[in-house]
């Protein structure tokens, strides 16, 4: 039974909230989401109707989900107030979201990352509600996951010991990206790399053992190029207080499937190891594996689609 593990949703609860407080800058007119941070795209009812998530899981040949908000739902440049009253209304609607079918359905909880003490809270209230683990960006409107900040964060993280998806957001600042989609082409995957290599530079990933980290679209270039840190490491000052092999965290790491290739995600197995793989589709946006099935079997034997799809996400959220 084939669990997706980067899908997301956007609750009825959420859009309800945005139809009373205009502070969140969302409209949903014509059935096309409009809102900061994000192009504008078409509100498929499988992104807020538990009924057609399920439906559409198991057309795509999976038996359910860990879903996530979608990253539009990462309002971290809004005041401190309106995020807790967007996330609140998200962790209530995605837990009613997932009560539709709580064997097939769970879910990572949203969190006001902007004031991440506030964050540590909802993060422990919204475990105790039922969250497998919480989702949140790369960037919180500019300022990074490594800065003391978020160290109260990753603290109550450390000893909630669930995983932490961690999605690309707010990463339209580099002009070169501007045209062509390449924000999301190559700024997601670009962002990724970034906020691993800062946080196992920073030594975050040394301080909390118990955190570990969910990553999207195959890990960016981490993989490929994790090598390139290690080699500075050795040679650059500007580093000389950062750990000195950055594989040695990658046992703490996980890769979602999503690379497009089957030749990179055949690479991506070899190279972090299948037990620490696991199926992600980004459903329901045009950038997801439609056919993910099919793309496993292109790139991996059945023994690897099984702990992919299967075993390794039940073993990584403790579901079933």
């Amino acid at each position: 039974m084939f669990i997706d593990v980067h899908n997301h949703v956007i609750p009825d609860s959420v859009l309800r909230l945005a139809e009373r407080d205009s502070r969140l800058g969302i409209s949903t007119a014509a059935g096309i989401w409009h809102g900061p941070n994000h192009v504008p795209f078409p509100l498929f009812p499988a992104f807020h109707n538990p009924e057609l998530k399920v439906n559409d899981l198991a057309a795509r040949g999976l038996w359910g989900a860990v879903v996530s908000p979608a990253p539009v739902l990462f309002c971290y440049d809004l005041p401190t107030d309106a995020a807790v009253s967007l996330c609140e209304a998200s962790n209530d609607g995605m837990a009613d979201f997932c009560a539709y079918a709580p064997d097939r359905l769970h879910w990572l909880a949203n969190l006001p990352m902007q004031d991440p003490a506030r964050a540590a809270q909802l993060y422990a209230k919204a475990v105790e509600t039922g969250a497998v683990g919480a989702a949140v960006g790369t960037s919180i409107a500019g300022r990074r996951l490594d800065e003391p900040d978020f160290e109260i964060f990753w603290a109550k993280a450390d000893e909630i010991g669930r995983p932490v998806l961690i999605h690309p957001a707010f990463n339209c600042a580099h002009p070169a990206l501007t045209e062509w989609y390449l924000q999301n082409v190559i700024g997601n995957p670009l962002e990724t790399t970034i906020v691993v290599e800062r946080l196992i530079c920073a030594g975050v990933l040394e301080r909390h053992p118990n955190v570990r980290l969910l990553l999207m679209h195959g890990g960016g270039f981490l993989p490929y190029q994790t090598g390139r840190l290690v080699h500075a490491r050795s040679v650059r000052p500007e580093l000389a207080d950062a750990p000195e092999n950055a594989w040695d965290y990658f046992g703490r790491l996980y890769f979602d499937t999503i690379t497009h290739d089957a030749g990179a995600l055949r690479y991506l197995v070899e190279r972090v190891g299948v037990d620490h793989v696991v199926l992600g589709t980004d459903l329901p946006f045009d950038m997801a594996l439609a056919q993910p099935v099919q793309t496993l079997t292109h790139a991996l034997d059945d023994k690897q689609i099984q702990a992919v799809a299967a075993d390794n996400p039940r073993r990584l959220f403790g579901i079933g």
